[in-house]
């Protein structure tokens, strides 16, 4: 596996910002393996992700971000150093509905996800033998409107005593507070049906039939206090028509909030979204 650092870069548009960043890691006997850069028009904004190999770079890796502070400082740069052999710790949240918490499972178990599954929790039991299959702590927690406050203590105990680096809402239904995102900023994914905000709340996919939908889809965003207008990471569809049942509805519906749920986290995992101005930059 190769031995790479990686900068998640954003900052004011000027000259010579790529030739600032290259010169200090050619300078410094890096070799620059990707340099994926777009420069957002509207507002003046350079972002941009670099790799580089690390087996002949001259700054040891505990001082590179030190180092490129002082680049960074020049430019006015927010800038995220990260290393490719880093594994992040991922908690999955769940609730009754499975088909995106057993994909996720499988993904991580072949290693197409890069990345450690340290628990689960859920506010019903209808997950733990999956959990226990792939030999993963699984904690229920129920959540009223009366116990949400001390539930999400306990979640939040069980996060830093796992040292979690993401969080995954597998289709948890349940709100989180405020200070929950806070704690997580740009580390909670969610997935749900595209339909919003036409479709909100229960049912999205029978309500959806009735209307008769021609297209049914599935977004994954980071979670923001604001339920569902967090940073959108990705999105996909599929066309329906007065053929399908309503089951056809939903079985589509679940395969793509499977398959997108799966994007984003894996994007996340591999260091290749960078948050902006209340939305993303996913770079290839």
């Amino acid at each position: 596996m190769l031995n790479s650092a990686i900068l998640l870069i954003s900052c004011p548009d000027r000259k010579g910002l790529v030739k600032e960043i290259s010169s200090f890691i050619a300078d410094n006997g890096g070799n620059i393996v990707s340099f994926d850069q777009h420069i957002d028009e509207q507002t003046k904004t350079f972002l941009a992700r670099v790799e580089w190999d690390l087996e002949d770079f001259k700054i040891p890796r505990e001082e590179i971000e030190r180092e490129f502070s002082k680049v960074a400082e020049k430019f006015s740069m927010n800038f995220k150093l990260s290393f490719s052999d880093e594994v992040k710790k991922v908690a999955i949240f769940v609730s009754k509905q499975l088909h995106c918490f057993w994909d996720l499972m499988q993904r991580f178990y072949s290693g197409e996800l890069k990345g450690e599954v340290r628990l689960v929790i859920s506010n019903h039991e209808d997950g733990r033998k999956i959990a226990e299959f792939f030999k993963v702590p699984y904690y229920y927690i129920p959540k009223t409107k009366e116990n949400k406050e001390e539930a999400e203590r306990e979640e939040l105990k069980l996060l830093e005593e796992h040292a979690i680096d993401l969080v995954v809402l597998a289709r948890y239904m349940q709100i989180l507070s405020p200070k929950f995102v806070n704690a997580y900023r740009n580390r909670i994914i969610n997935i749900h049906h595209s339909f919003l905000p036409a479709f909100p709340g229960a049912k999205p996919y029978e309500r959806a039939f009735k209307k008769g939908v021609k297209i049914i889809g599935a977004t994954a965003h980071y979670v923001t206090e604001e339920l569902d207008e967090g940073p959108i990471i990705e999105q996909d569809v599929v066309r329906v028509n007065h053929k399908d049942s309503l089951k056809d509805f939903i079985r589509k519906g679940k395969d793509l909030e499977k398959v997108v749920l799966a994007r984003a986290v894996k994007w996340h995992l591999e260091d290749k979204i960078l948050v902006y101005n209340g939305k993303t930059v996913v770079f290839e």
